[in-house]
């Protein structure tokens, strides 16, 4: 997956920081129960059966979620198709490397759902948004967590939206740290997700500038593994085709597991904000920490997705249950 999330620092105010727990007020464990009491095996079923066709489903969908919640909250707005009359944010340059599996898990999950009469136009595409990434997280052998859900899909998607919400690969920790705590999300949190580069892939130029042309005194970023850099160079030739990608996780790419800080404590993290984490004495830490405990980094992994999925939620109005997730009712 490509970089999960990214962007521009946001000026932080009393009413952001607040704004993700003031709309998560719906939200709860087993909202559907008496809507449409089987949507979890619904959404899993559909989630397992992609997930045998091709494993690229897993970091799909992951990225989905985090690219949906980082703007305009989580609201499934990103997978509206543009028309035109309105450019959507799956069209915005930083969105056009998201994977076509993850929408199309979203797009079977609803049809599955709908295609039970008492669940039909009950669930929204945002729940199922949200479902769908707890499922591909434990087929990659991770944690398995309880969801919380009841939000409405959003009613606008304009990729201007997208601007400048998203972290980028070159981030550094104040910058990782101010994105992140505009959706109510700490420093631990934020390091927590980052832990999901244990799975996907990222394109060439994403991470050129670390290899090739990092400064006029070195041509490699020093905080990189100078055999990891070989490899990269090998794998990621100049003027390579842009369409190339190559693992996050150069040691388990398709297990959801911690390795991804035992990595930056090897100096094998692939983006600048990966391996940030270790060189930045404030985070280096809680790297080591979940770098030799499987257990605590999973944990923190389910808090902070938690907290995530909680942001900018919709509510009465301000949403509705979208009968096609690409198109507004």
């Amino acid at each position: 997956m490509v970089r999960f999330i990214v962007i521009a620092v946001w000026s932080l105010s009393l009413g952001l920081s607040l704004y993700p727990y003031m709309a998560s007020a719906q939200l709860k464990q087993n909202y559907y129960a008496n809507i449409c009491p089987n949507v979890e095996n619904i959404v899993k079923n559909v989630v397992q059966k992609k997930f045998q066709q091709t494993f690229v489903t897993v970091p799909a969908t992951l990225r989905l979620f985090f690219h949906d919640c980082f703007v305009q909250g989580c609201d499934a707005s990103v997978i509206i198709q543009s028309t035109g009359s309105n450019k959507a944010e799956k069209d915005h340059p930083d969105n056009l490397s998201l994977a076509g599996d993850g929408f199309d898990t979203v797009i079977k999950a609803k049809a599955a759902v709908d295609a039970v009469p008492s669940c039909k136009n009950k669930v929204s595409c945002a729940d199922i948004l949200a479902m769908a990434t707890r499922d591909v997280v434990a087929l990659a052998g991770g944690p398995s967590y309880a969801v919380e859900l009841g939000r409405l899909d959003g009613l606008v998607s304009k990729a201007t939206d997208v601007e400048g919400k998203l972290p980028q690969p070159t981030f550094n920790l104040n910058q990782l740290n101010s994105m992140f705590a505009a959706h109510g999300l700490s420093q631990t949190d934020m390091i927590a997700l980052s832990g999901a580069h244990t799975l996907g892939f990222s394109h060439c130029n994403r991470f050129a500038n670390r290899i090739y042309n990092f400064s006029p005194q070195n041509t490699v970023d020093p905080t990189l593994n100078k055999d990891y850099a070989s490899q990269l160079q090998a794998m990621c030739p100049k003027n390579v085709n842009p369409l190339i990608a190559i693992n996050m996780d150069p040691t388990t790419p398709r297990t959801f597991d911690n390795v991804y800080y035992k990595n930056l404590q090897q100096g094998k993290g692939l983006f600048t904000s990966d391996q940030i984490l270790f060189s930045d004495t404030r985070s280096r830490p809680t790297v080591n920490t979940w770098a030799s405990n499987s257990a605590s980094f999973q944990n923190a992994f389910i808090t902070a997705m938690t907290k995530l999925g909680r942001a900018g939620v919709k509510t009465g109005k301000n949403g509705n249950i979208r009968s096609d997730c690409a198109a507004f009712n």
